[in-house]
């Protein structure tokens, strides 16, 4: 596809950049209509995983328009939501304003690759649908680790890999050839959301996450599938 947001070299990180530009406007409203609405449910499977205690410190990674840190904070987390989409973090602030969290839920426009907190700084990090639109992905878990304090808990949530193989084929055509129509029609550009099955199929997903993390020395690591592999859970804990 000649105009595709995905690369697998350095414009990588321009192009992601490019895409969620263009759909931060439609974001939300894609998101209902291609999952029917089970994003909502995903999300709330991964704030229950996260085992919110008052007051502990959470960072939400590529937050997007702040669905889990808005979730984290009304779990009485004090919360950070960072992003390096500016204009997806304009729509964050809007709706900051409008819930009025602003003392326990802070927004900010970072890096993954190179965040801007101390070591051990965390008790909880969230990334839902970002860790797939890294550059790198080991530098991204490993810079997520190093904010986060010994004992604490990662949690990712992002699109799966079916191991049976029917749902997976049925899976990657729904991806193939219906959800582009979402970005063609809400965003005049198909692109935007082929982008999602050209970007998974280079994405280690469910399993890959965890020898990743399991390898850097996690404990506890465990994957939660989800609709039969279809989104996924990874969830693991800092020693």
């Amino acid at each position: 596809m000649a105009d595709s947001f995905y690369a697998a070299d350095e414009t990588r990180a321009r192009r992601v950049n490019d895409l969620f530009a263009t759909i931060a406007p439609r974001y939300d409203l894609i998101n209902d209509l291609q999952s029917f609405g089970l994003h909502r449910f995903w999300k709330r499977r991964l704030l229950h995983l996260a085992q919110i205690r008052p007051g502990a410190k959470a960072l939400d990674v590529c937050c997007g328009t702040g669905d889990v840190a808005f979730a984290l904070a009304n779990a009485g987390a004090q919360v950070t939501g960072c992003d390096f989409s500016g204009p997806m973090l304009e729509v964050a602030e809007q709706r900051l304003r409008r819930n009025r969290r602003q003392e326990i839920l802070t927004f900010l426009q970072a890096d993954a690759l190179n965040l801007p907190f101390a070591q051990n700084e965390f008790d909880v990090l969230t990334i839902a649908y970002g860790l797939r639109n890294l550059a790198d992905f080991r530098a991204g878990l490993a810079e997520m680790l190093r904010v986060l304090k010994p004992g604490g808990k990662i949690l990712i949530l992002d699109f799966g890999k079916p191991d049976f193989a029917p749902w997976r084929a049925a899976y990657f055509t729904y991806l193939k050839y219906f959800v582009p129509l979402f970005g063609k029609i809400f965003c005049g550009n198909s692109a935007t959301h082929a982008y999602i099955l050209e970007s998974l199929q280079k994405y280690p997903a469910q399993k890959g996450v965890a020898a990743l993390l399991t390898e850097m020395g996690c404990a506890n690591v465990q994957i939660v599938n989800l609709l039969g592999g279809v989104m996924s859970i990874n969830v693991a804990e800092k020693r």
